[in-house]
């Protein structure tokens, strides 16, 4: 017999049999019936987990495990992934600038690297590598401390003016922006230049947010936990410090809201839409739309577009919906 944690989840049950198991695993069978991963097991409930390899870890697990092991082991193996990722791009960022600069490759060993490494903070050139792909310092500051006589004679002593509305000028322009609220922002002294919600993610306020540079279009501001994220910071130029204003914004007396999508997977019986509406009415909630359908399962599937104030508004939705008899699951849905 393995024992979970009250409210336990697939996932922790996977997890507590073998690490492995846990990291591979990419479905459940709960008493012979395939069930979502968030499912909330029961004593007596017969698991079988199936696993897939070379799968990963979801970051998404962390908002329904409950078991100690189970979150430690998946923030472990995020943390490890997201350093790999950053040691790999910044290593590609140097290499893409010593390129630029024609600056020979022997010249940015890991030997080389390691040598300045104490004076970032570091101990290691990979420790190094990784403050370049996660944007603490730029390849361009590394590079000149290892080939500062390529750089001086490659540099002009005047950088060339960027162009009005280019995409160099906005970058320039712009080094922290305080969003609050609203799609249609503008940053100072760039009439042109608009702030705006990725629709890939859909971030809302009190989310770990993270801006881009989009050609011809402004400001794109993605949540961090946004998988697209990962593919823009290839492009560090591009990247933009953004965080949320202390103050959201006010319009007509009211806080600014978000829509986003709530799916619910949940018994098929008579009353439930009316139980689930509730619970988001009587958290002062607007409903902008609902979809019922059944699963293969004969379960329900609803999905609402609520508007919520902010991270804390919505997890306190989420609990809400869960509280209510039959919920067997309840999952933020990234487009709304």
């Amino acid at each position: 017999m393995v024992v979970v944690p009250a409210d336990g989840t697939p996932v922790d049950f996977a997890y507590t049999i073998h690490t492995e198991v846990g990291h591979t695993c990419v479905g459940a069978k709960v008493n012979s019936r395939m069930v979502p991963l968030r499912t909330k097991l029961r004593t007596g409930d017969i698991v079988e987990i199936v696993t897939q390899k070379d799968h990963k870890p979801s970051r998404d697990w962390l908002t329904f495990v409950k078991s100690p092991r189970a979150r430690n082991k998946i923030k472990h193996w995020l943390n490890e992934d997201q350093r790999i990722r950053a040691v790999d791009i910044g290593r590609k960022l140097l290499e893409k600038e010593a390129r630029k600069y024609k600056v020979p490759m022997i010249q940015i060993s890991d030997q080389d690297l390691g040598r300045i490494a104490n004076e970032y903070g570091v101990a290691t050139a990979v420790d190094l590598l990784a403050t370049i792909g996660q944007g603490k310092h730029t390849a361009h500051s590394i590079l000149r401390k290892l080939a500062p006589g390529f750089l001086e004679a490659a540099e002009p002593e005047t950088a060339p003016e960027a162009q009005p509305g280019s995409e160099g000028a906005m970058s320039d322009a712009v080094r922290k922006l305080h969003l609050t609220g609203s799609d249609s922002l503008q940053v100072e002294g760039q009439n042109d230049l608009l702030v705006y919600r990725a629709r890939c993610c859909n971030p809302i306020r009190g989310e770990e947010i993270v801006g881009y540079v989009t050609r011809g279009k402004g400001v794109a501001v993605h949540a961090r936990s946004c998988p697209n994220v990962q593919n823009l910071l290839y492009e560090s130029d591009r990247r933009i410090a953004v965080e949320w204003s202390r103050v959201g914004d006010q319009t007509a007396g009211k806080s600014q809201r978000y829509p986003v999508k709530i799916t619910v997977f949940c018994d098929d019986r008579t009353g439930m839409l009316k139980e689930l509406t509730a619970v988001i009415s009587d958290d002062n909630t607007n409903i902008r739309g609902v979809d019922i359908r059944k699963s293969e399962n004969d379960e329900a599937i609803v999905e609402f577009v609520v508007e919520a104030e902010d991270v804390h508004h919505l997890n306190r939705m989420v609990l809400g919906l869960r509280r209510v008899a039959g919920v067997r699951a309840v999952q933020r849905s990234q487009k709304a």
